[in-house]
């Protein structure tokens, strides 16, 4: 692995992003990342967080018309409530603080003991739960979905509405829309490696893939021998539709899961577009790329949103982060 060592992989990450991204205020010793302009008067401000491993998730989407801040914890760990509350002191211009959270039980419990903390402190809070995963309905970090792909989603839809001055209470109910109007789906076809164990987590046979992972490696719904790109396709986007039952247009998001290069995840996206074409979909947007990551798993996801006129507009509105950024 590229590293120095496993105690360190975050810190040096952090350092490299601070040398890369001069635009973001990054505080290497207290884990918390903040857009350099925050806060910034008159706009609600979104924190996230969750486990490192998952890059560009969350620290890689800090920056106008996305998050405020983001709390990178150690790797596959939820951070902790004293960087969640930094955060929202560091972004809150006066009108509230959305925490985006993922359904993972660590990041529960400890964005609501943040959340009470900052109240105790005078701050404005709401918070949106994310569990789009369709794949298993209980795993070994969850009681219910898994929070997974629709993170983006939330994160970028709510971002440019709060850019546009919407209210917190305004940018909580479309944050929670996004998350509602939601599902994903992923497949593994290797296992991941984590810098403290230096070997695969989990044993994944060659020739064999997990249909329904998670991004912690959690296992999915069944095990199989290796499927081709349309078959994946076939089973990964069903089962999503079967669940969403869209009657209008979706966002579409073809997520890598890290070790999986754009060369393959193109000529994935093309096969889900071939299966919501045959199912009478229509794709208002995709996007294609490793976004919400699983270290070095080969494998994907696909995450579908139904996409009105408001979201889609919202979805298109500018935004410049370290990992997303169209329209500035």
């Amino acid at each position: 692995m590229l590293i120095n060592v496993p105690e360190t992989v975050v810190a040096d990450a952090l350092r490299g992003m601070a040398a890369s991204h001069p635009e973001l205020t990054v505080d290497v010793e207290n884990r918390v990342v903040v857009r350099r302009d925050a806060p910034v008067a008159g706009k609600v401000a979104l924190v996230s967080g969750g486990g490192s491993g998952h890059e560009p998730l969350h620290a890689g989407f800090v920056g106008p018309g996305m998050l405020s801040a983001a709390c990178p914890g150690e790797v596959f760990t939820s951070p902790v409530p004293d960087q969640m509350v930094r955060a929202a002191a560091a972004v809150d211009s006066g009108e509230g603080v959305l925490f985006v959270v993922k359904n993972y039980t660590g990041d529960v419990l400890n964005f609501e003991m943040a959340a009470e903390l900052a109240d105790e402190e005078g701050l404005r809070i709401e918070q949106v739960l994310v569990d789009d995963d369709v794949a298993v309905t209980d795993s070994l970090y969850t009681a219910g979905r898994r929070g997974t792909g629709a993170t983006l989603f939330v994160e970028k839809i709510a971002g440019a509405a709060a850019d546009e001055g919407a209210p917190l209470d305004r940018v909580a109910a479309i944050a929670r829309r996004v998350n509602e109007s939601s599902r994903s789906f992923g497949v593994a076809l290797s296992s991941v490696t984590t810098p403290a164990k230096g070997s695969p987590t989990f044993d994944l046979p060659a020739g064999e893939l997990e249909l329904g992972i998670g991004i912690h490696g959690e296992p999915g719904r069944e095990r199989r021998a290796m499927m081709t790109s349309r078959e994946i396709a076939d089973f990964a986007v069903n089962a999503v539709l079967d669940d969403l039952r869209p009657s209008g247009p979706v966002l579409a998001l073809v997520n890598g899961m890290g070790g999986t290069p754009l060369l393959e995840l193109y000529g994935f996206g093309a096969e889900v577009h071939r299966v919501l074409r045959e199912r009478g979909v229509v794709v208002a947007r995709t996007l294609v790329g490793n976004y919400v990551t699983s270290l070095d798993m080969a494998g994907c996801s696909v995450t579908l949103c139904r996409a009105d006129e408001e979201l889609v507009r919202l979805w298109d509105a500018p935004v410049e982060t370290p990992a997303l950024r169209w329209g500035r």
